[in-house]
């Protein structure tokens, strides 16, 4: 049973969030074979306040652009 943990920034649709469970479903189930109904997707919505790469948070780097 494939199990798929995904971590991104929030921002994003519930359309984009449903394309992207769609899309990592069919890959883990073309890649390993795995049957549709196994494959699990949780998808973690983290605030850019929360998220930092080199002491420098998205919703920082959003703001500088």
């Amino acid at each position: 049973m494939p199990f798929i943990d995904v971590t991104l920034a929030e921002g994003r649709s519930p359309e984009q969030l449903r394309a992207l469970i769609r899309e990592l479903t069919e890959a883990a189930h073309r890649a390993v074979d795995a049957p549709v109904n196994s494959i699990r997707v949780v998808v973690r919505e983290c605030p850019p306040t929360h998220w930092a790469a080199g002491d420098v948070t998205i919703a920082e780097r959003r703001a500088a652009q």
